[in-house]
């Protein structure tokens, strides 16, 4: 089976979601398998606990520096400056995550009325 082995226009969304499925569950029950078994506190679990945040960090730093449709129209300072005060939102907050988020979103969209 290929990506374009079935011309319906339904095809390509029921690939994407079986090959996502395989690539990913794998892991997922790995990872259920050997959490159990494995001490928190051990080098390995912190070496991947820091691989997943990198991950994260790089993941948002190019949503935010190299963004894609409307936001793409927006200063790069202002998406900046939404992040670095949601971030502080989210650290106040005693690191609630949905502060951050809601703070950083109302700050990137007060910054878009007032500076349009």
């Amino acid at each position: 089976m290929t990506f374009t082995a079935i011309d319906a226009w339904w095809w390509p969304y029921v690939f994407i979601l079986v090959a996502g499925w395989l690539a990913t569950d794998f892991w997922r029950f790995l990872g259920v398998y050997l959490g159990g078994r494995i001490s928190e506190e051990s080098e390995l679990i912190v070496l991947v606990r820091c691989i997943a945040t990198a991950l994260v960090a790089a993941v948002i730093a190019n949503l935010v520096i190299f963004p894609s449709g409307a936001l793409a129209g927006t200063p790069l300072l202002l998406r900046i400056g939404a992040g670095v005060v949601g971030f502080l939102a989210y650290l106040a907050a005693g690191k609630r995550v949905i502060v951050g988020i809601l703070v950083g979103e109302a700050t990137l969209g007060i910054g878009l009325l007032a500076f349009p």
